[in-house]
């Protein structure tokens, strides 16, 4: 993975796909927020796939510094284009972080949801707790506990994320929020404590939909983000 330099998106570690159906999320924190759900089979509570051993964390590219107001904004300007609402959001997350660059954001991005998809299926709770949000780091325990009592068993291959992309930016109390659609493919098949398959295909290829939304106090030193809300898309 290496290290990058940019805002250490809190991608730290190993991570599992997870759909904690919220509504109009955008980074907001209801504490009414759903047990996640398994990325990797059409129904609720599943798990994940072991994955290999990731870094503590994973830091991001810094842009390059650029004088001036347009220069400043360089890097918002060649993501997406001038005048449109996304490039005018992204300009007031420069303004509170002048070190974000969104394309190493979203290359930050696909990184963390690869490693949250590993924490999640391995039962990492010391990485997840680490990666996110509280509310969001409850749901992921009770759905991890649920499994464990449960004793099933999710054997899984991430096999890559077909497409990552910012759709919506703000800036509200000094909190960025970003939010990010994902479209990755997984194989997953799950099994009971006697090894019976009660769910997915360990065959099949399945894509996966998802809104993940992340967020960092554009006040702190800790240059840390915390996923604080996902959305499945079907």
């Amino acid at each position: 993975m290496g290290s990058f330099d940019f805002v250490t998106i809190f991608f730290l570690v190993a991570a599992v796909v997870i759909f904690l159906q919220l509504r109009n999320v955008l980074g907001r924190r209801t504490g009414n927020e759903k047990p996640p759900f398994d990325p990797y089979s059409r129904r609720e509570n599943s798990d994940g796939v072991p994955g290999p051993d990731r870094g503590k964390v994973v830091t991001l590219p810094r842009r390059d510094g650029a004088d001036g107001e347009e220069g400043a904004y360089a890097g918002v300007d060649a993501f997406t284009p001038a005048g449109t609402p996304l490039n005018d959001s992204l300009r007031r997350v420069v303004d509170a972080d002048p070190s974000f660059n969104p394309k190493e954001f979203v290359n930050g991005a696909k990184m963390a949801y690869e490693m949250i998809v590993v924490a999640f299926a391995d039962g990492d709770r010391k990485t997840l707790k680490n990666l996110l949000s509280r509310e969001v780091y409850e749901g992921f325990d009770g759905a991890i506990s649920e499994r464990e009592g449960k004793g099933e068993v999710v054997k899984s291959n991430f096999v890559g994320i077909e497409k990552a992309d910012i759709v919506s930016a703000e800036v509200k109390d000094n909190e960025i929020n970003i939010t990010l659609r994902i479209i990755s493919q997984l194989i997953s098949a799950t099994y009971d404590k006697a090894g019976g398959l009660i769910d997915g295909d360990a065959e099949t290829v399945a894509e996966v939909n998802d809104l993940w939304t992340f967020a960092r106090d554009s006040r702190s030193r800790d240059p840390n983000w915390k996923l604080i809300a996902t959305e499945s898309e079907g």
